[in-house]
């Protein structure tokens, strides 16, 4: 089977929505030593290498919310398309007490071969379904751990994460803080937004409203989790945007 670097999901729904989620797989391209980063399977299964759950999530909000779904098909330790081109995290040689042997040689011209072969056709191919409508809304779906080794537990159920256009995360919160059973973070587990990333780079720099909502991956584990938490958020999502008026 040819490898590809994304896969898009229902391409011909005409929703204003769009659901991106970039940190769908956990795959090591086969040009890319072998296959593998030289990580053991259970590291690979970890957040480090993906977001468990968030794929899930993103399909099932794109089925409810009649909204293309793109998906990257690279493992974020190959490169990390949720960084921008120069941020110094976009390949990591460490993660969260782990060190990744496949990139610990990884000079530029690697970075580089990763970049055009994996990195930059996903953002092309995100950036031609923004572009289908004038008034395309984002929404990116990631997932976090509870626990970074040697970190305390982080409390929150979900974060919802913005920059400076606050248009639909603003709602979006109330909306979630008014669920009596949900723990929520503004800016968390992780702050906003950084230039050169996803949501800087097409939503922030083209004016679309947008959001972007981490949930804890052990709250998506199964199927039936993230169908129930895409049952939760889709109609939470549409009523957020009628609030925002954009």
């Amino acid at each position: 089977m040819t490898y590809h670097p994304y896969f898009i999901e229902g391409a011909a729904r005409d929703s204003r929505w769009l659901i991106t989620c970039d940190h769908a797989a956990n795959t090591v391209p086969p040009d890319t030593n072998g296959g593998t980063l030289g990580l053991p399977p259970e590291d690979m299964a970890r957040h480090i290498a993906y977001d468990p759950g968030a794929k899930g999530l993103a399909l099932g909000l794109g089925e409810l919310l009649n909204a293309p779904v793109i998906l990257s098909n690279f493992s974020r330790l190959v490169i990390d398309p949720n960084r921008g081109e120069d941020d110094p995290t976009l390949l990591m040689k460490l993660y969260d007490g782990s060190i990744i042997p496949g990139n610990r040689h990884a000079d530029a011209a690697e970075v580089e071969r990763r970049l055009t072969h994996y990195y930059r056709p996903y953002h092309a191919a995100l950036a031609d379904l923004a572009a289908r409508r004038d008034d395309t809304v984002i929404c990116s779906i990631h997932s976090y751990t509870r626990q970074l080794r040697g970190r305390d537990p982080r409390p929150w159920h979900v974060g919802i994460l913005h920059g400076f256009d606050t248009r639909l995360a603003d709602p979006l919160i109330a909306r979630l803080e008014a669920e009596p059973d949900l723990c929520v973070g503004r800016n968390e587990p992780y702050g906003g937004h950084l230039p050169g990333d996803a949501i800087a780079r097409h939503a922030l720099a083209e004016g679309r409203p947008n959001v972007l909502i981490e949930l804890r991956n052990d709250l998506i584990e199964t199927v039936e989790q993230q169908r129930a938490w895409a049952e939760r958020l889709a109609p939470m999502l549409d009523a957020a945007l009628a609030d925002a008026q954009v």
